[in-house]
């Protein structure tokens, strides 16, 4: 195990780019049709060879994946569909001797339903110690027979379920998440000792899971639309709770980044006080249409808001919930918003990989960290997962509306030829989500081969990046452009230029083109939907 330090002298998150893997879906290493920790060890020299500082796994727990893993039954043990604790401690040795960090994800608002906590929580019975870990409480109506508030649901469907002794519980997602106390002393110390289990054990930093809503207002108030306080989103108690933790991470060297959705930027950068969260996921950059305007007064808002507390901006493009990059920028609306998601989306791919070659140097020419989805450095396009094979429960819960969040889950392909296209080791077990027609085409191997590829582009993006002291965290200066094009400079001399205009457009002088997104004109002119980074 990793012995702890008291200081953190490694500023490596400041303008790391981190690989996010869900282990269900990134490689099959027993060939059972599920993606483990064996599969990933065995794919650790693709992830060095791509560039990548960090690798986030969303929850390899013990969980009956109700929701995806993030319905964690024991806290400390690797699910056997993914492998053993063992296993995982090997994993982030031999991450590490690549130079490769691990970044693990904690889910601190809810528990599944069969956690021991809250399976003896049920035994009890009500005004027990056991269910003060939880919110449990008696219903309204002459019979109980009514939820105890009218708190609205992270996903479609109700936040309160009764159980048979006329209590009932809440779950801000789904009834196997029962959500727990955070006023009661026992949550928190259990969950500050998780922190400490897994920095011993090496992890580098821990990914906060719906970091903005584990208090709770007291007596648990209804829910009022445009009325703040929200009883149970950004409670000013919840940053007590990241001060104790900050301190933990001190002393292991480890960092956090928080899962903080607010429209707020005053609000969201109290979350990034230097005793508090060293980052959070900038959701507004995520969620922003293929707008230049748009584009530019989100990078300023981003970097405006995180630099009254000095935090560095991270930049995202797609994660597990969210629709692919090159679907999302293929489509009419190119913004994301959950809100919105339906089944037979027109979209034209061709101009949305186009556009998302270009977002992915826009993206890592940006200050401060980049998160990269496993699959985005291929290309992969959002899948059609058919009905009855949907096991996302944001699709259940929708009455069948929305197509839920499969569809960016669906396993990698790495070698073209092989069945399943090399997701699994054996031909006959079928991966957890069906592979879509034409998946082969998007393979690591196929790929790899072809220079003018996604992954190709991917590579050497990374590999300037790393390799140029100018990119990363710093300053960022806007340049003079036209209509529908970003320009800024970056130190060293450093240029990234996006044209999202109607057509061809100039290029500033410059005395070396490092990459492009796609070929320029015959007349060296920037095409739309086309990116470049320049030396000036």
């Amino acid at each position: 195990m990793a012995a702890p330090h008291s200081t953190r002298t490694d500023d490596w998150w400041r303008d790391a780019v981190i690989y996010q893997v869900y282990p269900r879906s990134f490689a099959d290493g027993d060939g059972d049709g599920t993606g483990d920790l064996a599969g990933v060890r065995a794919r650790l020299p693709y992830l060095a060879e791509l560039g990548v500082d960090a690798v986030w796994f969303t929850p390899w727990y013990l969980s009956p994946l109700v929701d995806g893993g993030y319905d964690v039954a024991d806290y400390r043990t690797i699910d056997p569909a993914f492998g053993t604790l063992a296993e995982a401690e090997k994993l982030i040795s031999e991450a590490a001797g690549l130079g490769i960090k691990v970044v693990v994800d904690i889910v601190p608002n809810h528990v599944s339903d069969r956690h021991a906590w809250f399976r003896a929580a049920l035994a009890a019975g009500p005004g027990s110690p056991e269910r003060a870990r939880f919110h449990f409480r008696p219903g309204r109506g002459e019979n109980g027979e009514l939820p105890p508030n009218t708190w609205p649901s992270q996903f479609s469907g109700q936040t309160w379920t009764r159980v048979p002794d006329g209590e009932w519980y809440l779950h801000l997602f789904t009834p196997e998440q029962p959500d727990l106390n955070w006023a009661h002393p026992e949550v928190r110390a259990e969950h500050e000792d998780v922190l400490r289990f897994w920095f011993a054990r090496g992890v580098a930093g821990v990914r906060i899971d719906s970091a903005a809503l584990l208090t709770k207002a007291p007596g648990l108030p209804d829910f009022v639309e445009g009325v703040d306080p929200h009883p149970y989103v950004d409670q000013d108690e919840i940053h007590d709770i990241y001060r104790a933790w900050r301190a933990i991470a001190d002393e292991y060297g480890g960092v956090f980044v928080g899962e903080v959705w607010l429209p707020d930027s005053e609000r969201f950068a109290r979350y990034l006080r230097p005793d508090e969260l060293h980052t959070a996921f900038n959701f507004n950059f995520l969620a922003c249409p293929w707008d230049p305007e748009r584009l530019r007064h989100t990078i300023d808002d981003t970097l405006a808001e995180h630099a009254p507390v000095g935090a560095p901006a991270t930049w995202v493009l797609c994660n597990h919930d969210v629709t692919r990059t090159a679907t999302r920028y293929g489509r009419a609306d190119t913004a994301f918003d959950f809100a919105t998601k339906r089944f037979d989306t027109p979209t034209d791919l061709a101009l949305g990989t186009r556009r998302a070659r270009a977002a992915a140097l826009l993206t890592l020419a940006l200050p401060g960290s980049v998160y990269l989805y496993q699959g985005e450095e291929l290309g992969l396009p959002e899948a059609d997962v058919p009905r009855d094979r949907i096991e996302d429960p944001m699709h259940f819960r929708s009455g069948g509306t929305d197509p839920g969040r499969d569809g960016c889950r669906v396993p990698l392909p790495w070698t073209a030829d092989a069945p399943h296209a090399g997701f699994g080791t054996a031909a006959a077990s079928e991966p957890w989500l069906p592979q879509p027609d034409g998946w082969a085409r998007y393979a690591v191997d196929r790929q790899g081969a072809d220079p003018e590829s996604m992954l190709a582009l991917y590579r050497e993006a990374l590999l300037l990046r790393r390799s140029d002291a100018g990119f990363g965290d710093g300053p960022l200066k806007w340049l003079p452009a036209g209509e529908g094009v970003l320009a800024f400079a970056r130190p060293r001399g450093l240029v990234c230029v996006v044209s999202l205009a109607d057509g061809p457009v100039a290029l500033p002088p410059y005395e070396r083109l490092l990459l492009a997104s796609g070929p320029l004109t015959t007349d060296g002119l920037l095409p739309p939907d086309t990116a470049v980074w320049l030396r000036v």
